[in-house]
């Protein structure tokens, strides 16, 4: 999952360097916390949250093939 949201918000932003993703593990639920550079939070976070909707919708269906919970946090 990991590498999948790494993957999306490299695609979106204007400093894909600055991307990181942190994976807090616990029981049945994954906690991915992103990070990018300040400039590039609206980008992920989209026009009403839509691309952050998108996101967590597509990390929602790969984590349900796995009988995973996995939740994205966006970071400042």
């Amino acid at each position: 999952m990991k590498k999948l949201v790494m993957y999306m918000a490299q695609a979106m932003v204007d400093y894909p360097d600055k991307v990181k993703v942190n994976e807090v593990n616990g029981g049945q639920t994954s906690i991915l916390e992103l990070r990018v550079a300040r400039e590039d939070i609206g980008k992920v976070i989209g026009k009403e949250g839509k691309n952050a909707r998108a996101m967590r919708t597509i990390v929602s269906a790969a984590a349900s093939k796995l009988h995973k919970r996995t939740i994205i946090e966006i970071i400042e």
